[in-house]
């Protein structure tokens, strides 16, 4: 072979092999910064990863908020109002977060099934429902139950 030839390919081969290296770690760091949003009844039947971080949301279950009068630990349970998944967080809930209200948690699902959340929104108005929780309340035909229509929750 050729010197320039012999040249001109290795410098093609280490340009390829950068390009790939490059394509390969921007993949890797992608994928462990994301978060999949799941609804209950995929958390109950299994679908959502354990130990993974994802994002969890519905309406919060009338009646299921337990405060401990100690801390600022508080336990919930998140309903698509076909299953429900219990919540633990601690920390500062916000301002609007109430029962029969619609949250999005973000955190890891244990072994035990529970949701142990390390951040909680709640929605910000009475016309607005996060995207992921109103599909997945019109999926489950419950959005009546949620006192929501379908269109204040979609705008």
């Amino acid at each position: 072979m050729h010197p320039i030839r012999k040249k001109r390919l290795t410098i093609v081969l280490f340009l390829i092999a950068g390009i790939a290296l490059a394509v390969g770690l921007t993949t890797y760091a992608l994928r462990q910064n994301i978060n999949l949003f799941y609804d209950p009844t995929q958390i109950a039947a299994g679908e959502a990863p354990v130990d993974v971080r994802i994002r969890a949301g519905g309406m919060v279950k009338e009646g299921s908020v337990v405060r401990d009068p100690g801390s600022l630990k508080v336990e919930f349970q998140v309903t698509d109002f076909n299953q429900s998944v219990p919540v633990q967080y601690e920390g500062i809930l916000p301002d609007l977060f109430a029962e029969g209200q619609g949250v999005v948690a973000m955190g890891r699902l244990d072994e035990n099934g529970r949701f142990v959340a390390d951040q909680v929104l709640a929605k910000h108005d009475e016309n607005y429902m996060p995207p992921e929780v109103a599909d997945s309340l019109k999926k489950n035909g419950s959005m009546g139950q949620a006192g929501e229509t379908v269109e204040a929750a979609t705008n």
